[in-house]
């Protein structure tokens, strides 16, 4: 063999050499990788609430804050502004005294640095989907800490036979419908500054302005509310739905009586019961849920000689923390009608 096919030869042979070896580092690393990925997939087994939540997590870097419903979520917004991303767990319009949670609020609430609520036992779904959301890090914001709840509830007229018609609510903690005071709503919004300022104290300037200019704004809203409603001391009302006893006395209304009224019969007892009351009082108004269309309520409103008019328990709308006010104005005007 030639000098020069013996170098071939050897080239060659060196050249497989060191691909047999690439192959053999390669191989290698590509095995030690999957090895310490399989490791730490053992090794760090989420929870199902943090599987869930996995795909939910917030992107944007900011404190993430999640409010029970409609009225809470306008005071929290209004805080935290731009600086926050707010969710809100219960749809607008959904009944929230009986309201069932769901995967997704668990999800809400295992991802989230901050819990509002407004508390006095009105959201009961909340205990459980907390517990498991297995959070350690979420703070919890009880709206309505220092609030002194109502405790008396106006008679209750039940009318039909052994009927609930979904309104008739067991209130343990007292009334928990506080936000529809303009005055105990600035309360409210106190609270759910100085928790966010808790949760995230670098952006405590923006919550306090923030917070100012919406205060600002309830407190105009109670002098409109005081300045017209003086014109018509204890004036008094029937209602269908126990929720306005903080609005009436903080402007000298009377709520005398909430009517428990089925949504398919009613006898004619019932509505005697009613009409006695309505006179026993010497009632000026009756009324009925926004956005509601119950025949029994008008047929019994024709009865009484009384106009039957919707008042907003807020407890459904637009999104905008601003609509909370037009909704107010909206009652005020109400009131003002029905109490001339």
């Amino acid at each position: 063999m030639s000098q020069a096919q013996v170098e071939s030869c050897t080239g060659k042979y060196r050249s497989g050499f060191i691909s047999l070896i690439v192959l053999l580092v390669l191989s290698l690393g590509v095995g030690c990788n999957q090895t310490s990925q399989n490791q730490v997939q053992t090794n760090q087994q989420p929870t199902p609430a943090q599987n869930a939540a996995s795909t939910s997590a917030p992107q944007s870097g900011k404190v993430k804050v999640v409010a029970t419903f409609l009225p809470m979520y306008w005071f929290s917004k209004a805080v935290a502004g731009d600086v926050a991303d707010v969710e809100i767990l219960v749809p607008p319009g959904t009944e929230v005294h009986e309201y069932q949670a769901t995967p997704e609020n668990v999800r809400a609430i295992a991802t989230a640095n901050v819990l509002v609520k407004n508390g006095l036992g009105l959201e009961e779904f909340l205990s459980g989907i907390v517990k498991n959301a297995q959070n350690p890090k979420l703070t919890q914001i009880n709206a309505s800490t220092g609030i002194k709840p109502l405790n008396e509830i106006s008679p209750v007229i039940e009318t039909g036979h052994n009927h609930d018609h979904g309104h008739k609510h067991e209130h343990a903690e007292g009334n928990p419908h506080v936000w529809l005071d303009p005055v105990l709503a600035k309360e409210q919004v106190t609270n759910i500054r100085d928790g966010l300022i808790a949760a995230d104290p670098a952006n405590k300037a923006i919550y306090e302005a923030n917070a100012a200019g919406y205060i600002k704004q309830l407190e105009s809203l109670n002098n409109e509310f005081q300045q017209t409603l003086q014109k018509y001391p204890n004036c008094t009302f029937v209602t269908f739905h126990d929720a306005y006893p903080y609005l009436a006395r903080r402007y000298n209304l009377k709520q005398v009586a909430v009517v428990e009224i089925p949504e398919d019969q009613i006898a004619p007892t019932d509505v005697q019961k009613v009409v006695n009351t309505v006179k026993k009082y010497n009632v000026k108004a009756l009324f009925g849920e926004a956005g509601t269309d119950n025949k029994l309520l008008k047929s019994l409103s024709q009865d009484l000689n009384l106009d039957l008019r919707p008042l907003d328990s807020l407890e459904t709308g637009p999104t905008d923390p601003q609509h909370y006010f037009q909704a107010m104005k909206n009652n005020l005007q109400t009131l003002e009608t029905a109490c001339q």
